[in-house]
């Protein structure tokens, strides 16, 4: 069940040229079973229309303090919504809120809200960088007020650089692990999550990789934020984003990734080692760039640090969890590094398996435990598997 269903989300969009993309926000909120109440400021007004909202969501949408005297809509909104997602917010609207000013229905509400509360800046970068709006967005932080950082990339004003609205999907996904964290099971916890596969160069140009996109790693690393963990995430070569909530560390080899990792893990409470690290490497990286010539071209391959193994070892009251890419023999081969690498417990999945491996959105897994009990995972979204993960994870601790 989504994390949406039932709740009341009071969407306030303000005055940008981004608000349009509120209107997808409001949909994908619905669509996850969400009770979406919108509040438009006049500014909003010259982007979008309460119609628009009106048409997806079958539902009233407020724009006006004084449009019913005879009931203190604020006051209501503010009391039913189980969370507030300001997206866009220009910094007008942050201004207004981080110096408790009420003078139209969005800034009245915002002083009577009891729930978590979620901003999303859009605006010029000159805007968002000055020193003004900095210390406006730090107040709201330090009023317990979660910010969405802005993304980087062309601007409506034709300016290059932070200060876009990120896309809606991510916002949802923002406000659904804010809505999470309010079951906090592993507050307090540090969890480090590997993700992506690492490379082996073979010149600067060149250099042996493998298929994995880090999807499960990345999923498991949300899973964790959404219930409050403290993460580090060290990822290998993967096109996805940072996850918010999360110290990100991003590495190409397996050397690097085991010294990203080794930095972290005395005082780890738990490591999650979905990465997809690169074996062998070349015994000799070449500087220049290898130029084609007649004749057989014969790469010499010497094994990497094996870092699950390494950790095994140095365990102490961590749990350690891994994961075995398999194309045949599934649990014959994730038994046998179980336990040859001191695993609690081994995440397998057959990568040949329609709906199972790298690239997808979907896995299917076995998990199985020391004890010799097996968690038969059938197909689902990898987000659905992480939950599983963490579930064990949490009972072993």
């Amino acid at each position: 069940m989504s994390e949406f269903e039932g709740k009341h989300i009071l969407l306030g969009v303000t005055g940008g040229i981004a608000a349009y993309k509120a209107i997808e926000i409001a949909s994908r909120i619905k669509k996850e079973g969400g009770l979406v109440d919108v509040i438009l400021t006049k500014g909003a007004t010259n982007f979008v229309t309460p119609l628009s909202f009106g048409e997806v969501l079958g539902r009233k949408v407020y724009v006006d303090l004084w449009e019913n005297q005879a009931e203190p809509v604020h006051i209501r909104l503010a009391e039913k919504a189980d969370l507030v997602l300001i997206a866009p917010a220009t910094a007008n609207f942050i201004a207004k809120t981080a110096n408790g000013m009420a003078d139209d229905l969005l800034s009245t509400t915002m002083l009577a809200v009891k729930s978590p509360i979620v901003v999303a800046p859009a605006m010029n970068t000159n805007m968002l960088n000055n020193p003004v709006t900095s210390e406006n967005i730090s107040k709201l932080k330090s009023l317990g007020m979660r910010i969405i950082p802005p993304a980087e990339g062309i601007l409506a004003c034709g300016a290059k650089g932070a200060g876009r609205l990120p896309e809606p999907m991510e916002i949802v996904e923002f406000a659904r692990s804010v809505l999470s964290n309010n079951k906090r099971t592993l507050s307090g916890k540090k969890i480090i999550v590997t993700a992506g596969g690492t490379i082996a160069p073979i010149d600067p140009v060149r250099f042996i990789g493998n298929r994995s996109t880090g999807k499960m790693g990345f999923a498991v690393a949300e899973e964790a934020v959404s219930r409050g963990a403290n993460v580090v995430l060290v990822t290998g070569v993967s096109h996805l984003k940072d996850v918010h909530g999360a110290k990100t560390v991003r590495v190409e080899t397996t050397e690097e990734m085991r010294t990203a990792v080794l930095a972290e893990y005395d005082n780890a409470d738990a490591v999650i080692k979905s990465a997809a690290v690169a074996d062998y490497g070349l015994e000799e990286v070449a500087t220049e760039k290898i130029k084609k010539k007649d004749g057989e071209f014969v790469l010499r391959l010497v094994r990497n640090p094996d870092i699950l193994k390494e950790l095994g070892e140095k365990k102490k009251n961590q749990i350690l969890v891994g994961f075995a890419a398999e194309t045949e023999k599934l649990a014959e081969y994730a038994n046998k590094k179980l336990v040859e690498k001191n695993l609690d417990f081994i995440v397998a999945n057959n990568v040949k398996s329609e709906g199972a491996g790298f690239g997808t959105d979907t896995n299917i897994a076995k998990l199985m435990f020391r004890d010799g009990r097996v968690i038969d995972a059938p197909i689902m979204e990898k987000s659905e598997l992480a939950k599983i993960i963490l579930d064990e994870v949490e009972s072993l601790m």
